[in-house]
């Protein structure tokens, strides 16, 4: 039975020791409720860090038979990687660096040595605790490079990563001097999740201009590996903030509303963990500016700011809270009245029936960070609001749930007027308003909760693997391979159509320096030479590159797709025009001059853009700019448009390899036909072809081959196996 393997940095614990005795207690987090309300039969296995240094070899063994019980598995951190792993690499790179404060991000090898040395650390745990049917799961910007690490030692097992941070632009991602350890070890994932479609952008992005790795709907191939990178909104435990009560008693929760609510004063609240990308000081001074400009509220409208210390040794996080604390007492000090104080300021965490009764309490969150994944605040605030129906949320646009949460009121953080606004908005909105704004978000946010957000995850997952494993079964592996070759054996007539590009020979830049190998030319001679054989090279190339290189072999070839037949050494055309290359070539020129990197390929009846060494985006631009004049051009002419590997190919309509497949058919019978190719021209060839024919495509895309081989590398080791 396979099991879920659930790795993050923390375990869901924390370990408290006194008087000798070891005491466990559960951590409060998104992360823990969601995994643990994950509805499945799977066994779960969670690995991380159990959150402080354990260097007694005997308590550790103790904590680790304790944990095992409860499914978890610790990995003992020392205090030396604790500092350089998680506070610096971590938290002193990553941390900044993903949430655009390349200011501070820090560059130092020796934090980048030990997070490659915890990263392994992680990895010998997991890799000596799962086995190959297990669903992998790993968690966050701390373990970027064991997905890598864990597929070096399994290599078909299934491994999915979550990001909860945002990923930053190409532009800022690409400073990092370790960017491409860091995606090869993401890419060891089957599957990449990130909070929002802009974050997933970011990723395709930077995968493509530094690894080269090109997706479709995002979907990559990595190694002949299917990776599938999506959208993965985390969402909350809906009803635990919508009726707090439930958890921290009726009474409790009562009492508290009543006493942070103020039938004189409306109530703004503002709760985050102290971080320069929450953008608290900004906060602050646009409610100061508020007042200023609206003297009528002053006494009448109070900020709840909560800061949660975070990190407090660190010199950044310190001078954070000093200008916080500057800010608070200066305002205080200039607004303050007997009766009255702007901000009530709490320096401290609150224990979750006080946090539920403020959220009840408020008439307006105040949630509006420089950069954040998600911030789950915001969520937890409109579920308190279900029973009331009353409350206004002003939502930073930098912060994930900003594209959820629709209905808030949307501000630039970095805007003063456009937050005095929206403060001024949210205090004057109809109750009704107030209700029909909510409704809408809350509707949403009680589908979307952490469950699902986790049950969707592992769906996915799932049915990425079913995929997978279809796509095993066409594979053209040994049992397959050997009835492949025993009915070649048998046969006494034989037709072999072979693809050129990307088929026989890798892909180059200059498709001219794409000249076949001795070892090709050995392979395609013996398999010409052998009694009983046809072989056909059928390729979009152009009759006099194909006769340069393989005409001395004599095969039977068809270029340009069918346009060209050539047999018995002789070279045939169908009766079709090629007049109106004249006005295409035109515009392809026009192309090239503004798109430099970019070549045109002529062929006697087909014209080609090459865009391969420019910028794929360009590239793409190119193309839909090309496709409209192309249409207005060809109007009344019976062309077809092929989209190729980064070039465009205008040829006749009608013509195809397809047909020309269908005209070695009709020359003889054959006993035995194979067909391989790779791209969308060669699924001509494989229709035109019977059943039983052996079609293979090149590669893991759709197709309608019967079987799939992975590489180039695999189609020669095939031929070879035949020819011997």
């Amino acid at each position: 039975m396979p099991r879920l393997i659930i790795i993050s940095n923390r375990l869901p614990v924390t370990i408290d020791k006194k008087e000798g005795e070891l005491f466990y207690h559960p951590s409060a987090g998104g992360l823990a409720t969601g995994l643990n309300s994950l509805e499945t039969d799977m066994e779960k296995l969670w690995i991380g860090w159990p959150g402080q240094e354990i260097n007694d070899e005997a308590i550790q063994g103790q904590i680790t038979k304790d944990l095992r019980k409860d499914g978890l598995v610790p990995v003992f951190l020392s205090q030396k990687e604790i500092e350089l792993y998680y506070e610096g690499f971590s938290n002193e790179t990553i941390w900044p660096h993903f949430h655009y404060f390349t200011q501070y991000t820090t560059y130092n090898d020796d934090y980048w040595k030990s997070y490659q040395d915890v990263n392994r650390k992680f990895a010998d745990i997991v890799i000596a605790n799962i086995q190959e049917d297990d669903f992998v799961w790993v968690h966050d910007y701390q373990l970027m490079l064991l997905p890598a690490m864990i597929r070096e030692a399994f290599p078909s097992i299934s491994i999915g990563y979550f990001l909860h941070i945002p990923f930053p632009s190409y532009e800022i991602f690409r400073i990092l001097p370790w960017r491409e350890a860091i995606l090869d070890g993401l890419l060891g994932a089957d599957q990449i999740g990130f909070h929002t479609f802009d974050y997933m952008r970011h990723f395709l992005s930077a995968v493509y201009r530094i690894g080269g790795h090109e997706h479709n709907f995002g979907k990559l191939t990595i190694n002949n590996r299917l990776v599938n990178i999506d959208v993965f909104p985390m969402g909350i435990d809906y009803d635990k903030y919508a009726y707090p009560e439930r958890i921290a008693g009726k009474e409790m929760v009562d009492s508290q509303v009543a006493k942070f609510r103020s039938k004189k004063r409306k109530l703004i609240i503002s709760i985050d963990r102290l971080d320069y990308s929450k953008g608290i000081p900004q906060r602050i001074l646009s409610f100061e500016r508020f007042i200023k400009e609206n003297p009528q509220y002053r006494g009448k409208v109070t900020l709840m700011l909560i800061v949660v210390p975070s990190r407090t040794h660190v010199d950044q996080y310190q001078e954070l809270k000093d200008e916080i604390d500057t800010l608070v007492g200066r305002i205080d000090g200039e607004y303050r009245t007997f009766g009255w104080s702007p901000i009530q300021y709490f320096y401290r965490s609150f224990p979750f029936g006080e946090l539920g009764a403020m959220y009840k309490a408020a008439d307006i969150a105040m949630i509006t960070p420089l950069r954040d994944g998600m911030n789950l605040v915001a969520k937890e605030f409109i579920a308190s609001k279900e029973e009331s129906k009353k409350g206004v949320l002003i939502l930073s646009e930098m912060a994930g749930a900003a594209n959820e949460l629709t209905d808030a009121i949307i501000v630039n953080p970095q805007d003063s007027k456009d937050m005095v606004n929206a403060i001024l908005k949210a205090l004057e909105m109809p109750e009704e308003e107030q209700a029909s704004r909510l409704q809408k978000m809350q509707d949403r946010l009680k589908i979307y909760t952490v469950k699902h957000w986790a049950k969707t995850f592992m769906n996915e997952q799932m049915n990425l693997k079913e995929l997978k494993d279809l796509k095993k079964t066409k594979i053209l592996k040994k049992g397959k391979t050997d009835a492949l070759i025993a009915d070649y054996k048998a046969a006494k007539k034989r037709l072999i159509l072979l693809d050129y590009d990307g088929t026989l020979m890798g892909f180059q830049n200059d498709p001219k320096k794409v000249v076949p190998d001795q070892s090709l030319l050995d392979i395609l001679e013996k398999l010409k030479n052998t009694e009983g054989n046809k072989v056909v090279i059928i390729s979009g190339r152009d009759k006099h590159t194909l006769d340069a290189w393989l005409g001395h072999l004599n095969l039977d070839m068809a270029a340009e797709h069918g346009v060209w037949i050539k047999r018995r050494n002789e070279w045939k055309t169908p009766d079709v025009s090629n007049a109106w290359k004249k006005d295409v070539r035109h515009v392809l020129e026009s192309l090239v001059e503004r798109t430099p990197g970019s070549f045109i390929e002529e062929k006697d009846y087909s014209i080609a853009w090459h865009y391969r060494m420019i910028d794929k985006g360009l590239g793409e631009k190119r193309v839909r700019e090309f496709r409209d004049v192309l249409l207005y051009l060809t109007a009344n002419l019976d062309l077809q448009v092929l989209e190729g590997n980064k070039v465009v190919e205008i040829k006749n309509a009608g013509i195809n390899k397809g047909k020309a497949t269908a005209y070695w058919l009709m020359k003889d019978d054959y006993d035995f036909m194979m067909a391989i190719g790779d791209d969308s021209t060669d699924e001509d060839t494989f229709k035109a072809l019977p059943e039983e024919a052996y079609t293979i495509k090149v590669g893991l895309d759709k197709t309608a081959a019967r079987f799939n081989l992975l590489d180039v590398k695999n189609v020669r080791e095939l031929l070879l196996e035949i020819t011997s």
